[in-house]
């Protein structure tokens, strides 16, 4: 059974950093995409990054500079660092994984989405 289990998420003043996590079981990730999306409040869910089974990656322009995704050396742990929060990051982020390719800001391409943990960001 495939799970994806998000961590990391809570409350940080402007400014500020958290670092998200992602534990990916029931499959070998290493040939999947992993992906982080984020729906804040009365919004459409957004794409924020990507990591290719390439390693290859690539961040929506909204947080460009200042989020990096990454993955841990066994490829079933998916991060995102985030520095420089602002109060419009606040949203709850959600991890997600498809197997192949897949077009990153395409949320129906995703198989696997886990439970999502919240971010607020205090002004």
């Amino acid at each position: 059974q495939v799970q994806l289990v998000e961590s990391g998420g809570g409350l940080v003043q402007a400014g500020g950093s958290l670092r998200l996590s992602c534990a990916a079981s029931g499959r070998t990730f290493s040939t999947y995409a992993m992906a982080w999306f984020r729906r804040a409040p009365g919004k459409e869910r957004e794409f924020v990054a990507i990591s290719w089974s390439s390693g290859s990656t690539y961040h929506a322009d909204s947080v460009k500079g200042r989020f990096t995704i990454s993955r841990g050396n066994a490829k079933n742990t998916l991060y995102l660092q985030m520095n420089n929060l602002k109060p419009e990051d606040t949203a709850v982020y959600y991890c997600a994984a498809n197997y192949g390719g897949v077009v990153p800001g395409d949320a129906a391409a995703y198989n696997y989405w886990g439970q999502g943990t919240q971010v607020t960001v205090s002004s």
